[in-house]
């Protein structure tokens, strides 16, 4: 397994990361220890999760029980901002919400500290540097260890690169937001803004919910127990006439060169300077073996541009 710098920072964490949303939601405790520990086994270091995931705190509770001792053996990343509750008081990134929400993560993942805490979203009701300044005490409280953000437009990322260096605290070293063949959206100001900031980018949905993985067929059947069959809202977001001729194309591209779908997913985005780990969900242990081996894929530039010319023509 490939290891990468987080960006600028020192952190170092696997080219392949396991985003852990179906941790007590799709899969119970016992699937959910298997498949941690075969990440563990091919070298995985990167464990992504949120305070919200599994109907609020699932997730969290399934990591901080199945770790165990292999905890000091990873890169722990889970998320905050994001409402865990109805009434309005457990949401956002206010200094009062954040050492609240700490608190509680840690709790559920059983561990003194976070390795990467991240926004999960931009909360427009409290400004920035009292955030920036709330998470710099928890760095230098032991509890956080470096600090990133998810789904903040580019011009959000620039503003709080900017307060932090004025006020002196920690920035951000990593965006988390979507990407892949066929959302390529945020090339045009997020990317850009990650680079400029010599932030690590770190992709989720790197495979569209499946549709990236070729197991789906226009016109066919969808498949049981596949995410489309259990979540129709993300069949009718990806699985569209545009997305269906893409991935077609795509499908030719791969044959022609003896590869998988899978694989030119996965690569496609790891070689991609920006890119520090991609994030992908999993259920089985196959799947994670499957997504390890699927970054081993050199492509030219000759591959890229084709690859620009069909997913951007």
């Amino acid at each position: 397994m490939e290891i990468r710098n987080l960006g600028s920072s020192g952190l170092r964490v696997s080219a392949v990361g396991i985003g852990c949303n179906n941790f007590g939601v799709r899969i119970d405790l016992e699937t959910s220890r298997k498949v941690v520990h075969k990440a563990l086994d091919l070298g995985i270091t990167l464990f992504d999760t949120a305070d919200i995931y599994a109907e609020r705190g699932g997730s969290e509770k399934v990591l901080g029980e199945v770790l165990g001792s292999r905890r000091k053996d990873i890169v722990l990343a889970t998320k905050y901002a994001k409402a865990m509750s109805d009434d309005g008081t457990k949401i956002g990134a206010s200094r009062r919400y954040i050492m609240r929400a700490v608190e509680d993560s840690l709790m559920r993942l059983k561990t003194d500290y976070i390795d990467l805490y991240q926004q999960h979203d931009y909360d427009p009701l409290t400004p920035i540097d009292e955030t920036l300044r709330a998470l710099e005490d928890l760095i230098r409280q032991g509890k956080v260890r470096y600090i990133g953000c998810s789904n903040f437009p580019a011009w959000r990322i620039a503003q709080a690169q900017e307060v932090a260096k004025s006020i002196n605290t920690h920035g951000f070293v990593s965006c988390q937001d979507e990407w892949s063949l066929v959302f390529r959206h945020n090339e045009k100001e997020l990317l850009p803004c990650a680079r400029a900031y010599n932030m690590g980018y770190l992709p989720f949905f790197p495979l569209a919910s499946g549709l990236l993985t070729g197991k789906y067929k226009p016109g066919a059947a969808i498949p049981e127990n596949s995410r489309f069959s259990k979540m129709p809202g993300q069949r009718t977001r990806y699985a569209t006439p545009r997305n269906e001729a893409i991935v077609t194309k795509l499908q030719d591209f791969t044959k022609a060169r003896g590869k998988s779908m899978l694989e030119l997913a996965m690569s496609w985005l790891a070689c991609r300077p920006q890119v520090s780990s991609v994030i992908a969900g999993a259920t089985t242990e196959e799947q994670i073996t499957q997504n390890v081996a699927a970054i081993g894929w050199k492509l030219t530039a000759d591959d890229m541009a084709e690859i620009d010319t069909i997913t951007l023509g």
